[in-house]
C-alpha cells in the first residue's frame, strides 16, 4: 500500500526494500505517533521473518493476543492508507 502511495504521489518507482517508515517518509505522510510506532514494529517483524533461523524466536515473542492486536492495528492503518489512493 505504501509503495502504491509513493508511486502515485511522486510519479516514480518506490524505493526497493521494506522499511515502512522510509516508505512513509518518501510518500510524505503525516503520521501520528501510534501509526509511526506500528510501522516501525511491523518493519522489525518483517526483517526478522526473512531469516529462517529467526522464525522460532519470533514465534515465542508473538503470543496470540499480541498477534491479534497487531492485526487489528494493521487493518486500521491499511484502511487509512487505502483512502489515499
Amino acid at each position: 500500500m505504501l509503495k502504491g502511495i509513493v508511486a502515485n504521489r511522486t510519479g516514480e518507482f518506490p524505493p526497493r526494500g521494506h522499511n515502512l517508515m522510509r516508505l512513509a517518509e518518501k510518500a510524505d505522510l503525516s503520521l501520528e505517533e501510534q501509526q509511526a510506532s506500528l510501522l516501525r514494529e511491523l518493519s522489525v517483524h518483517y526483517i526478522q521473518s526473512r531469516y529462517p533461523e529467526e522464525i522460532d524466536a519470533i514465534a515465542v515473542q508473538l503470543s496470540p493476543p499480541y498477534a491479534k492486536q497487531m492485526l487489528e492495528r494493521t487493518e486500521e492503518i491499511m484502511t487509512w492508507l487505502s483512502s489515499m489512493l
